[in-house]
């Protein structure tokens, strides 16, 4: 079953932006399709594979902060062609 999950990494300290910049690049070198923007990072790819590696990835993300939360939506497809049509 193909997913695609859209995650937004929130440390709560001042010195946040090594945490995101490495939990991007750790999901990046994973071979899933991975799309960035401002706001969120898109993984998309095999329920089982990407929810594998998100588990690991997480946790270590978590490790490297303080504090810090995780906003997470799955949907059930694979939506990386997504275009809109208006």
């Amino acid at each position: 079953m193909k997913i695609s999950v859209e995650l937004t990494l929130t440390p709560l300290h001042d010195d946040y932006e090594p945490v995101i910049i490495h939990f991007i690049k750790k999901l990046r070198a994973t071979g899933l399709k991975v799309l960035e923007n401002p706001l969120s990072t898109q993984v998309y790819g095999d329920y089982d594979v990407v929810m594998r590696l998100l588990t690991a990835e997480i946790k270590e993300a978590f490790e490297l902060m303080e504090r810090g939360l995780l906003l997470m939506k799955i949907v059930k497809s694979d939506r990386h062609d997504y275009e809109p049509h208006f």
